[in-house]
């Protein structure tokens, strides 16, 4: 994958597999330039025995293929910046995966279009999960929360292009102060 943001899509895909009704992202830069991206579900959540394979990437539990790239590639990447993964899970009770990237490093990947890939999944999954943006920078703050949309909209489907493009601006628009120039 060519940057955290794709990475971070891969992993909340895996919440929507997991039937979440709440996908939480958090992409938090502090002031030594350590991020640490966390995604944190309330879906079914794995077995132990699930969980102790899920690094290896023939540990999958998807029917179509017989391996599973995602976490081990972000591992992968993590640790060549000297930073590292967790992952916590309990069956029927969610998943929590985070992962923290030395910003400094030459082999840190770039964000990427974090608002594009938060606008794409809630787009994609109109009718939930929802899905929560909490983002920080040592230059400000922000949270971006579907519900809040869909409560304000009254009905008005989140894939309306109108809507999707709203988004889109908004989460981008919030963004910019937060991270330009920072992690990008």
């Amino acid at each position: 994958m060519r940057d955290l943001s794709l990475h971070i899509l891969d992993l909340a895909e895996n919440s929507v597999r997991a039937r979440a009704t709440l996908v939480r992202i958090g992409v938090k830069a502090d002031e030594k330039r350590l991020i640490t991206l966390t995604i944190a579900d309330d879906g079914c959540g794995m077995s132990p025995e699930l969980l102790r394979t899920v690094m290896s990437p023939f540990g999958t539990t998807r029917t179509t293929r017989k391996v599973g790239l995602g976490i081990p590639l972000m591992a992968q990447n993590a640790r060549l910046t000297g930073g590292d993964i967790a992952i916590e899970s309990q069956e029927g009770k969610g998943t929590t995966f985070t992962a923290t990237l030395h910003g400094d490093s030459i082999d840190c990947l770039p964000l990427g279009d974090l608002a594009g890939t938060v606008a794409s999944l809630v787009t994609l999954h109109p009718d939930g999960p929802d899905f929560v943006l909490e983002c920080s920078s040592p230059k400000g703050s922000m949270c971006f929360d579907s519900r809040e949309v869909r409560a304000a909209l009254g009905g008005v489907p989140l894939n309306e292009p109108e809507v999707a493009a709203w988004m889109l601006d908004s989460i981008r628009e919030e963004l910019e102060p937060i991270f330009g120039g920072v992690i990008l």
